[in-house]
Protein backbone atom coordinates (compact mmCIF):
# COMPACT_ATOMS: atom_id res chain seq x y z
CA UNK A 1 0.00 0.00 0.00
CA UNK A 2 1.02 3.41 -0.51
CA UNK A 3 1.72 5.69 2.53
CA UNK A 4 -0.41 8.82 2.93
CA UNK A 5 0.89 12.24 3.33
CA UNK A 6 -0.25 14.01 6.66
CA UNK A 7 -3.17 16.06 4.71
CA UNK A 8 -4.54 12.70 3.07
CA UNK A 9 -4.86 11.03 6.46
CA UNK A 10 -6.42 14.12 7.87
CA UNK A 11 -9.20 14.55 4.99
CA UNK A 12 -9.75 10.60 5.62
CA UNK A 13 -10.17 11.42 9.63
CA UNK A 14 -12.49 14.17 8.97
CA UNK A 15 -14.95 12.31 6.45
CA UNK A 16 -15.27 9.41 8.86
CA UNK A 17 -15.83 11.67 11.71
CA UNK A 18 -18.42 13.23 9.13
CA UNK A 19 -20.11 9.77 8.74
CA UNK A 20 -19.79 8.75 12.27
CA UNK A 21 -21.72 12.40 12.85
CA UNK A 22 -24.38 11.56 10.17
CA UNK A 23 -25.11 8.04 11.14
CA UNK A 24 -25.53 9.16 15.02
CA UNK A 25 -27.57 11.93 13.85
CA UNK A 26 -29.96 9.20 11.82
CA UNK A 27 -29.89 7.19 14.79
CA UNK A 28 -30.95 9.96 17.37
CA UNK A 29 -33.58 11.01 15.05
CA UNK A 30 -34.80 7.12 14.79
CA UNK A 31 -35.00 6.74 18.84
CA UNK A 32 -36.76 10.56 18.84
CA UNK A 33 -39.28 9.21 16.40
CA UNK A 34 -39.86 5.98 17.89
CA UNK A 35 -40.53 7.43 21.68
CA UNK A 36 -42.50 10.19 20.24
CA UNK A 37 -44.60 7.18 18.86
CA UNK A 38 -44.46 5.33 21.90
CA UNK A 39 -45.32 8.77 23.74
CA UNK A 40 -48.26 9.07 21.32
CA UNK A 41 -49.45 5.29 21.99
CA UNK A 42 -49.09 5.56 25.48
CA UNK A 43 -51.42 8.96 25.83
CA UNK A 44 -54.01 6.74 23.63
CA UNK A 45 -53.73 4.04 26.36
CA UNK A 46 -53.76 6.54 29.31
CA UNK A 47 -56.72 8.17 27.55
CA UNK A 48 -58.77 4.91 27.33
CA UNK A 49 -58.14 4.28 30.28
CA UNK A 50 -59.07 7.20 31.85
CA UNK A 51 -62.16 7.03 30.32
CA UNK A 52 -62.54 2.70 31.41
CA UNK A 53 -62.13 4.34 35.07
CA UNK A 54 -64.47 7.20 35.14
CA UNK A 55 -67.29 4.89 33.34
CA UNK A 56 -66.56 1.92 35.96
CA UNK A 57 -66.73 5.70 38.61
CA UNK A 58 -70.30 6.31 37.34
CA UNK A 59 -71.34 2.72 37.71
CA UNK A 60 -69.92 2.44 41.49
CA UNK A 61 -71.62 5.34 42.18
CA UNK A 62 -75.15 4.40 40.86
CA UNK A 63 -74.48 0.49 42.72
CA UNK A 64 -74.24 2.63 45.95
CA UNK A 65 -77.45 4.38 45.30
CA UNK A 66 -79.12 1.16 44.13
CA UNK A 67 -77.60 -0.08 47.59
CA UNK A 68 -78.99 2.84 49.86
CA UNK A 69 -82.39 2.85 48.40
CA UNK A 70 -82.66 -1.49 48.65
CA UNK A 71 -81.97 -0.94 52.27
CA UNK A 72 -84.20 1.57 53.12
CA UNK A 73 -86.64 -0.36 50.79
CA UNK A 74 -86.29 -3.49 52.97
CA UNK A 75 -86.25 -1.48 56.36
CA UNK A 76 -89.29 -0.34 55.25
CA UNK A 77 -91.10 -3.52 53.96
CA UNK A 78 -89.70 -5.33 57.69
CA UNK A 79 -92.17 -2.15 59.27
CA UNK A 80 -94.94 -3.26 57.00
CA UNK A 81 -94.27 -6.97 57.83
CA UNK A 82 -94.77 -6.55 61.86
CA UNK A 83 -97.69 -4.17 60.82
CA UNK A 84 -99.62 -6.76 58.62
CA UNK A 85 -98.82 -10.14 60.39
CA UNK A 86 -101.31 -9.27 63.24
CA UNK A 87 -104.29 -8.51 61.54
CA UNK A 88 -103.45 -11.97 58.92
CA UNK A 89 -103.20 -14.05 62.36
CA UNK A 90 -106.75 -12.03 63.55
CA UNK A 91 -108.12 -12.76 60.17
CA UNK A 92 -107.05 -16.62 59.85
CA UNK A 93 -108.24 -16.96 62.96
CA UNK A 94 -111.78 -15.55 62.46
CA UNK A 95 -112.16 -17.92 59.03
CA UNK A 96 -111.37 -20.77 61.40
CA UNK A 97 -113.82 -20.31 64.08
CA UNK A 98 -116.46 -19.14 61.25
CA UNK A 99 -115.14 -22.58 59.38
CA UNK A 100 -116.06 -24.81 62.69
CA UNK A 101 -119.27 -22.99 63.50
CA UNK A 102 -120.21 -23.94 59.92
CA UNK A 103 -119.38 -27.18 60.06
CA UNK A 104 -120.75 -27.98 64.09
CA UNK A 105 -124.20 -26.32 63.11
CA UNK A 106 -125.63 -28.80 60.81
CA UNK A 107 -126.62 -32.54 61.91
CA UNK A 108 -125.25 -34.58 59.17
CA UNK A 109 -121.67 -32.79 58.80
CA UNK A 110 -121.56 -33.23 62.63
CA UNK A 111 -122.26 -36.74 62.56
CA UNK A 112 -119.88 -36.59 59.86
CA UNK A 113 -117.08 -35.15 61.85
CA UNK A 114 -117.49 -37.39 64.72
CA UNK A 115 -117.22 -40.74 63.03
CA UNK A 116 -113.83 -39.02 61.49
CA UNK A 117 -112.64 -38.58 64.76
CA UNK A 118 -113.49 -41.71 66.36
CA UNK A 119 -112.07 -43.42 63.27
CA UNK A 120 -108.61 -41.68 63.48
CA UNK A 121 -108.77 -42.60 67.26
CA UNK A 122 -109.24 -46.39 66.81
CA UNK A 123 -106.34 -46.15 64.05
CA UNK A 124 -104.28 -44.48 66.48
CA UNK A 125 -104.90 -46.68 69.25
CA UNK A 126 -104.26 -50.18 67.39
CA UNK A 127 -101.02 -48.36 66.02
CA UNK A 128 -99.91 -47.60 69.02
CA UNK A 129 -100.90 -50.66 70.97
CA UNK A 130 -98.95 -52.95 67.72
CA UNK A 131 -95.91 -50.97 68.74
CA UNK A 132 -96.46 -51.67 72.34
CA UNK A 133 -96.62 -55.42 72.01
CA UNK A 134 -93.60 -55.30 70.00
CA UNK A 135 -91.37 -53.62 72.64
CA UNK A 136 -92.86 -56.29 75.13
CA UNK A 137 -91.75 -59.14 72.98
CA UNK A 138 -88.46 -57.78 72.43
CA UNK A 139 -87.83 -56.78 76.44
CA UNK A 140 -89.14 -60.38 76.97
CA UNK A 141 -86.89 -62.19 74.58
CA UNK A 142 -83.94 -60.30 76.10
CA UNK A 143 -85.03 -61.29 79.72
CA UNK A 144 -85.19 -64.77 78.71
CA UNK A 145 -81.87 -65.05 76.72
CA UNK A 146 -80.25 -63.28 79.88
CA UNK A 147 -81.79 -65.81 82.20
CA UNK A 148 -80.67 -68.67 79.90
CA UNK A 149 -77.05 -67.41 80.25
CA UNK A 150 -77.28 -66.90 84.02
CA UNK A 151 -78.91 -70.85 84.55
CA UNK A 152 -75.71 -71.98 82.25
CA UNK A 153 -73.34 -70.56 83.98
CA UNK A 154 -74.66 -71.39 87.31
CA UNK A 155 -74.92 -75.22 86.23
CA UNK A 156 -71.45 -75.28 85.21
CA UNK A 157 -70.04 -73.37 88.37
CA UNK A 158 -72.13 -76.40 90.46
CA UNK A 159 -70.56 -79.04 88.18
CA UNK A 160 -67.18 -77.46 89.67
CA UNK A 161 -68.25 -77.37 92.91
CA UNK A 162 -69.18 -81.07 92.61
CA UNK A 163 -65.70 -81.85 90.93
CA UNK A 164 -63.60 -80.22 93.80
CA UNK A 165 -66.00 -81.55 96.88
Amino acid sequence: MATQTKTQRQTAARKAAATRKRNAAKQGTRRAKSTARQTVSSAKRTGRTAGRTAKQTARSGARRVEAETTGASAVAAQARRGFLIPIGAVLEAGDRVRETARVWTKRSTARQRLNRFERRGATALRRNRRDIERQVKAARRSVENGASEVQASAEDLAGRVLRVG
